[in-house]
């Protein structure tokens, strides 16, 4: 089971010890030490009263931890399996410069009654001068006697008032961290930085949310937290639980009562970690190790490159630097005029081409509207003038904005070369011609229907006819003539009916004539301006281009006698630094996939921006 992350945890402590961090290997040599230890040492946190004592009797089911009556936890308690119930009083020996866990010495023992620490005099029993003390009760429990080792720490005001002796090493030999916080409020900002900190360095971490019985919205106050730990980023899950009920329900051995006390969820969370020890957690404990010791070996290095990469920006080695930047960038500034002028001319041509068929729909719509209603017998003549005025008037302002946009290409392509320091525009001019009016291709009259009274006479016999006929008919079934002034008139108003609708009908024949020659006329406008202004732009194009180019090998032929001399005066300088920075490169590649190695254990992670190189 310990064969992966364990192999993973021995190629860490060797790369310490090759980069020569005894401090990391002793940090690695403990972290191992811990893993192999099938003991689960569960670290109990929180600020005062908040019920942490509570939690520790209550999941062994014994009042091993003093609470109530302002009895409180003064010196850390270790709760641990033993065949005989019984407490002592740990103290180690001074503390030593440089070794803030304890010196050498004599670790002093004292056998305390349990009834004594349960009423808090466990703390009057540590000896003034000594080292880190705690309180070590063992109790033969099934749950303990798996392997589960609790230790119930004092709150921040005690840390405080023992001149902050905090349990600092029994929090880094901690396989797992209980955070307790009581039901009455809601995480404060305090618990949430603490809750921070231990996942940075702790792979399991429990939020304990106590006192359930005494806050009736206890199941609100839990969701906000999740909510809190989820806006923080805390990845630590939210446990509800009251102790009070988890000892009531022991004492009356009821089982309805204990799963209502939240204590069975914990519990499994405790076994299940504890099972999980070997494997599961210890991936995840050797990833965090791999993480922290991979960001401290990689910042002394990539110091040391950072320093590599100053000394380059002095001497020959810079002026090479400085003429391969010009180089660079005089290649990427041929590149980029080159893609502006071809992108500046593609739209020029779009935008124009757009531009003059837009003005000529514009005046399609007015014939269209015009004809709608008006004649072409009577109006072709004034139509006619204001049509070739309206296609002269879009031509010469297709073509001001055709030259207005030229002149903006030139500029965009010449502000490529805005870095060198002079004008580089192309001395030329363009302005709209004058003749346009006179390149309009001729228009000729379209050949139009006109209602002659002949055909007016025949239209007018036809539909009488009809009239006359139908009316007759119907007359003579009251015993009446078939021609008579009933069916006379019914004739007369049929036939002036045809003849208004027969010149409806030619008005509208005509119209849709004129507007179909117009049509074609414009459209042939349309070709010929296009094809001009293409003409124009290709013109401009090709200018602009063999401009830009004599002035790129002109500039370039400079670039390259610069950076031919800074080359070789800086070959000889570059060797050895370039030599020590392979040999950087080298060291944080190798720790880039010692740290991918044990991320793997717990699943593909990207590396730390620490380890990612520089050019």
């Amino acid at each position: 089971m310990a064969g992966i992350w364990l192999d993973v945890l021995d190629e860490i402590a060797r790369t310490c010890r090759e980069h020569g961090r005894g401090d990391l290997l002793q940090t690695v040599r403990e972290k191992r030490a811990q893993l192999l230890d099938p003991t689960l040492r569960v670290l109990v946190l929180g600020e005062p009263n908040q019920g942490k004592s509570q939690l520790v009797n209550a999941i062994v089911n014994a009042p091993v931890c003093p609470v109530g009556d302002g009895r409180t936890t003064v010196l850390p308690t270790v709760v641990r399996h033993a065949a005989v119930a019984a407490a002592t009083v740990v103290q180690g020996p001074p503390s030593a410069p440089g070794r803030p866990g304890g010196g050498t010495g004599t670790v002093e023992r004292t056998e305390v009654p349990l009834d004594q620490i349960t009423a808090g005099v466990a703390g009057t029993l540590r000896r003034a001068g000594g080292g880190p003390a705690y309180v070590e009760i063992g109790l033969p429990r099934a749950l303990l006697g798996a392997g589960l080792v609790l230790v119930d720490t004092p709150g921040a005001d005690e840390v405080a008032a023992l001149g902050g002796a905090a349990p600092a090493a029994a929090l880094n030999r901690a396989d797992a961290v209980l955070l307790v916080s009581d039901s009455t409020r809601e995480l404060s900002v305090a618990e949430l930085n603490v809750l921070l900190h231990l996942t940075r360095s702790h792979s399991n971490v429990l939020v304990v949310q106590t006192k359930t019985d005494l806050a009736p919205d206890w199941q609100a106050v839990a969701e906000r937290n999740r909510k809190h730990l989820a806006e923080a980023g805390v990845p630590a899950a939210l446990v509800c639980v009251s102790a009070a009920l988890r000892l009531r329900a022991a004492a009356a051995d009821d089982r309805g009562l204990n799963a209502e006390s939240g204590f069975p969820v914990l519990i499994a969370r405790l076994q299940r970690d504890l099972a999980g020890k070997a494997d599961v957690l210890a991936r995840a404990s050797v990833s965090l190790v791999a993480r922290t010791v991979v960001e401290q070996l990689a910042a002394p290095l990539r110091a040391e490159l950072a320093s590599q990469q100053a000394e380059r920006e002095t001497g020959p080695m810079s002026r090479l630097h400085a003429a391969q930047r010009e180089a660079d960038e005089l290649r990427r500034c041929s590149t980029r005029w080159q893609n502006t002028l071809a992108d500046e001319m593609a739209d020029l041509l779009s935008d124009i081409e757009y531009d003059l068929r837009d003005r000529t729909r514009e005046i399609l719509r007015m014939v269209d509207d015009a004809f709608d209603t008006a004649d072409p017998l009577v109006a072709w003549d004034t139509f006619e003038e204001w049509l070739r005025q309206s296609l002269v008037e879009a031509a010469e302002a297709n073509h001001e904005w055709l030259v207005q946009r030229c002149d903006f290409a030139a500029r965009r392509v010449a502000g490529n070369f805005a870095r060198y320091g002079y004008d580089v525009l192309p001395p030329w001019s363009m302005s709209v011609p004058a003749d346009l009016g006179d390149r309009l291709p001729g228009m000729e009259r379209p050949g139009i229907d006109r209602f002659t009274a002949a055909q007016k006479v025949f239209t007018g016999m036809k539909g009488s006819y009809g009239g006359l006929l139908m009316f007759g008919l119907a007359m003579t079934l009251a015993g009446m003539p078939m021609i008579n002034p009933v069916s006379i008139g019914a004739g007369a108003l049929f036939g002036g009916k045809s003849i208004r609708d027969e010149s409806r009908q030619l008005l509208r024949r005509r119209q849709a004539t004129v507007k179909t020659a117009i049509q074609r006329y414009v459209d042939d406008f349309f070709v010929r301006m296009t094809k001009e202004c293409r003409d124009v732009t290709r013109q401009v194009q090709r200018m602009l281009r063999d401009h830009f180019t004599a002035l790129t090998e002109e500039l370039q032929e400079a670039i390259v006698a610069s950076l031919r001399t800074a080359k070789q005066a800086a070959d000889t300088d570059a060797a050895a630094r370039d030599q020590r920075q392979r040999e950087i490169r080298l060291k944080m590649t190798r720790l880039a996939a010692l740290y991918e190695q044990a991320q793997q254990l717990t699943g593909a992670r990207p590396a730390p921006a620490t380890l990612e190189p520089r050019a």
